[in-house]
């Protein structure tokens, strides 16, 4: 470490300058005090008839005040002895504790935190170019950085507070100290080499963000979100390039999860022209195996995995359909609509679905409902929260008569939205417990809260911060990846050199990776679903669906050899 940045931390702060005083005179303090103790053991040995040198005076007294006291020089009068014990305990108190403590707290204390905030890195080293920085470390940043590591694309955390910049940095996480309302801050990120901002705070602090970058740099691209509708054209004012509700995405992808009343087979995500949906099979299929239905044979739908209780396990011919079984399928809209005309027909239950919480997440979900033609019932604790023409039941959601008055009982699903994961547990607990047939949806606000809701009885959970991080990822790859469930996408990759010519058949993907090939795209036209017997053909793209771990699995095989 310099030697300057030591300096420059002390006296560049006047709190520390100050603080670096007062342990300047405590040490003074202490030296006077030797020198009059020195003074006072001449005299009294004098008193006595003996004759010291000066520096004897300042041994004494040293070793005296330490506790040490050789016991090669002592008083022999009352007067000398008293003074010794004066001198003892004023000594065990300033060496042994004053002056400990004051140098630990105003020097030693300093020090350490100076060395740490020197190793804190104040810009990205050089040569660092298509970087990510990240305006803000947050569940959506913690679940972005891992993806971004698996890509090999280097990011950067712009801290302004030095002790959570030294944490992280302890954490492993790439960070730099800077004030975000710094243009300098930016400069020293290298920002004219950067791939893409990403702020993830506050409505305001994004739009400041943006405007003080675009004053920087008017090419990078930036991506935010906003917590408000009202926000959007503000922040697109200031410079963003793209902005996300992650609210409404997030309910609207819960409102799709949910089981309609009017259909066993129900779309979950639009990937261009191929469809992905979600079929509860007709009670006559249950104990069949996927061969023997022969949906691809019969009308060319890919059964990609089977859901169970928020299990995903992929598609095998032999897999049995179980009572819980709920197919993951790929195809057309209009082979879709042939699946329904023969898998489900009639109707479901009439009852609305239940949706827990009024905020922008559940709020979204009651759209996304209302675009389907699906009644609901909203349940508020907060009349204030509700907005106006919103089907809603007051009261606590944890009480069973407000339940019943939602429709509990009746309804086929429920959808839990609020903020807090620990109260979504907790509801996710009761709600099995007393509908052991419902579905439940439920948001997530941590990834890691994910498997507990899941435990708890849910049987699809969707991540908040899953779903800012692969948007954002998305922006800066200029692709399509369509995160359909937690843990499950959907997305599109060039053919790898390494399958070129072969087919899909003899490329063991799925054995390999856990990842089906759902369509292929050459040419400007796509096939749905690919034939895998056909050869793969150079400079063609195929759309693939797997879990977050066979798509790390298919990247490391063939993008990254």
């Amino acid at each position: 470490m310099k030697f300057s940045l030591l300096t420059d931390y002390y006296l560049r702060n006047r709190s520390r300058r100050r603080n670096l005083m007062l342990l300047l005179r405590v040490v003074g303090l202490f030296a006077v005090g030797v020198g009059v103790y020195s003074v006072l053991f001449h005299w009294i040995m004098g008193y006595e008839g003996r004759e010291y040198s000066a520096f004897t005076g300042v041994y004494w007294s040293l070793t005296v005040m330490s506790t040490l006291g050789f016991g090669d020089i002592t008083f022999t009068s009352d007067v000398g002895r008293a003074f010794s014990m004066v001198v003892l305990v004023s000594g065990t108190t300033f060496m042994l504790i004053i002056l400990p403590f004051t140098f630990i707290q105003f020097f030693w204390a300093p020090w350490m935190e100076a060395q740490q905030a020197a190793r804190t890195p104040r810009e990205v080293r050089v040569g660092t170019r298509g970087h990510v920085i990240l305006t803000q470390y947050d569940a959506i940043t913690a679940a972005l950085i891992p993806r971004l590591a698996q890509r090999h694309t280097p990011y950067v955390v712009l801290v302004s507070d030095l002790q959570a910049a030294i944490a992280l940095n302890d954490d492993g996480v790439e960070v730099v100290v800077g004030d975000l309302d710094d243009p300098e801050s930016y400069r020293r990120l290298r920002i004219e080499d950067a791939a893409l901002v990403a702020a993830t705070g506050s409505d305001t602090i994004n739009t400041h963000v943006a405007y003080t970058v675009r004053g920087v740099d008017d090419r990078v691209d930036i991506v935010a979100t906003a917590d408000d509708g009202a926000s959007v054209d503000i922040l697109e004012l200031a410079g963003c390039t793209r902005i996300i509700e992650l609210g409404n995405a997030l309910g609207q992808s819960l409102a799709r999860r949910v089981d309609a009343p009017d259909a066993r087979a129900h779309v979950i995500g639009e990937f261009d022209q191929l469809v992905i949906a979600e079929a509860v099979p007709w009670p006559e299929l249950v104990g069949r195996t996927l061969q023997d239905i022969g949906l691809r044979r019969e009308l060319g739908i890919s059964v990609v995995g089977t859901w169970d209780r928020g299990r995903f396990e992929t598609a095998r011919p032999q897999a049995r359909i179980g009572e819980h079984t709920v197919l993951v399928m790929a195809g057309t809209a209009e082979q879709m609509t042939r699946f329904d005309a023969e898998f489900a027909p009639g109707r479901v239950s009439e009852a609305p679905v239940v949706i827990i919480g009024s905020g922008r997440v559940g709020r979204a979900v009651a759209r996304g409902l209302s675009q389907r033609g699906v009644d609901y019932r909203i349940v508020e604790r907060d009349a204030s929260a509700v907005g106006d023409g919103a089907k809603c039941v007051l009261g606590n959601a944890a009480d069973l008569e407000v339940l019943e008055r939602a429709g509990i009982m009746e309804s086929s699903s429920v959808a839990i939205t609020t903020s807090d994961d620990d109260m979504n547990v907790y509801l996710a607990i009761y709600l099995r417990s007393l509908r052991p047939d419902i579905q439940i949806v439920a948001r997530a606000n941590l990834e890691r809260n994910i498997h507990t809701l899941h435990r708890a009885g849910t049987n699809f959970v969707m991540s908040y911060a899953s779903m800012g991080a692969n948007t954002i990822l998305n922006v800066l790859e200029r692709s399509s990846t369509l995160m359909i469930a937690e843990g499950l996408d959907v997305f599109r990759r060039n053919i790898p050199q390494d399958l070129v010519g072969k087919t899909i058949a003899d490329s063991g993907i799925r054995a390999r990776t856990g990842c089906t090939v759902v369509s292929l795209e050459t040419n400007g036209e796509t096939q749905i679903p690919p034939d895998p017997r056909i050869p793969l053909p150079e400079g063609a793209a195929m759309v693939l669906i797997g879990t977050v771990e066979a798509e790390e699995r298919f990247l490391a095989l063939y993008v990254d050899s």
